[in-house]
């Protein structure tokens, strides 16, 4: 929705499409990779048929798709996508272009090497990868954009080790004998991140983006050492440290070496974060740290119809962007440089159109595109 108005606006949105191998096989059946790769091929998917028609339909300018699994050959994948589901002919919604797309490797299904989840096996993949993940790449992230991306200058987080964290949750692991869960060799290699953490640059009319973006391990899926649960939360507590630039923020180190948080004014903050300010499991303190962060502006939430009618009892429903009931997916823009026009959740009612896109996950997903409406200003 760019123009050429003085103060041009732009639409941003995030999108757990699952776009993972997982969705491309018969019911019982474990993924190996490969999967989204045969399923692009075949150029009419049902699943990525209504996941290009939602974004077809929101038309955002810059998209963030997590779980997009990083495959062999990244590019090509994106590229099957592009052209053919975002930029086929299609009778009933216009066709949408990006000419710009970034992804890099993330740490899903990547072998640790140890028996992480103590279960007595190292079994190289699912609880035992450095990411939850059956294969190297399941759930990975693609941002697409329709302004230039500035890859060269992209940064990427997905080796920064947790215990590197100052104040981090890792070291209150423990074992049921009071033993650190995690052998030390693990321990000392253990990345902070699940998938990766990324600060892409983008070229908006003159002005520099950084979009900040992110997927979070779900905080269950464990045992009472909370192991995801912590995890979560320190995914989500970078970004706040990121941003706020702090002295001893050398900490921080990129994948290239670079030491330092934020280096810019104007960002989007995009992702499924796996977690609500106000329901779910997760420890709820990185969340709200975040979204009360000064250099964020969180003041606009977006809903949807369909999420309030999903659970009519529940006030926080409006705000959901899961099936499954919680407000999971965010997009987040700097108090810098942006005035927030309004934002939405696509999940219409049960009787609006567009509903069969989101009917269950087999159609689509069990998240919701998000998006703001925003106002780029330089003055």
């Amino acid at each position: 929705m760019a123009d050429a108005a003085e103060h041009p606006t732009l639409r941003v949105a995030t999108f757990n499409a699952s776009m993972e191998g997982g969705n491309y096989v018969a019911r019982g059946d474990t993924p190996t990779g490969g999967e989204l790769a045969a399923a692009l091929a075949s150029g009419d998917h049902p699943q990525l048929r209504n996941v290009a028609a939602i974004i077809r339909r929101v038309r955002p300018d810059i998209l963030l798709i997590n779980e997009f699994d990083y495959t062999a050959d990244p590019t090509g994948a994106i590229d099957a996508f592009r052209a053919g589901y975002l930029e086929a002919p299609r009778a009933d919604v216009a066709p949408i272009a990006y000419p710009h797309a970034f992804t890099a490797p993330v740490n899903t299904g990547v072998d640790s090497g140890f028996d992480l989840d103590r279960d007595g096996v190292a079994s190289g993949r699912g609880q035992d990868a450095w990411g939850y993940g059956l294969y190297p790449g399941q759930y990975g992230m693609v941002l697409l954009s329709r302004y230039p991306i500035d890859s060269a200058n992209a940064r990427t987080f997905q080796h920064l080790p947790w215990q590197a964290m100052p104040g981090n949750l890792l070291d209150g692991l423990r074992a049921p004998d009071g033993s650190p869960w995690y052998p030390a060799e693990a321990w000392a290699r253990f990345p902070l991140s699940s998938k990766s953490h990324w600060d892409v640059p983008v070229a908006i009319d003159g002005a520099t983006v950084h979009v900040l973006a992110s997927h979070p391990t779900p905080p269950v899926f464990d045992g009472p050492e909370d192991r995801n649960g912590r995890r979560n939360h320190d995914e989500i507590r970078f970004w706040t440290e990121y941003l706020s630039g702090a002295a001893g923020d050398g900490w921080i180190q990129d994948d290239a070496g670079g030491r330092g948080g934020f280096r810019g004014d104007r960002f989007v903050l995009l992702g499924d974060l796996n977690s609500s300010p106000v329901e779910g499991d997760s420890r709820p303190a990185a969340i709200h740290g975040l979204l009360t962060h000064p250099a964020v502006d969180a003041s606009v939430v977006p809903t949807s119809a369909g999420g309030a009618a999903a659970r009519p009892e529940n006030p926080h429903a409006p705000a959901h962007t899961a099936a499954w009931g919680q407000r999971a997916d965010y997009v987040l823009p700097s108090r810098a440089g942006w005035r927030v026009l309004g934002g939405g959740i696509f999940w219409p009612a049960p009787d609006e159109p567009g509903a069969a896109l989101v009917a269950d996950r087999a159609a689509s997903s069990d998240h919701r595109l998000v998006w703001l409406d925003l106002e780029l200003r330089t003055d």
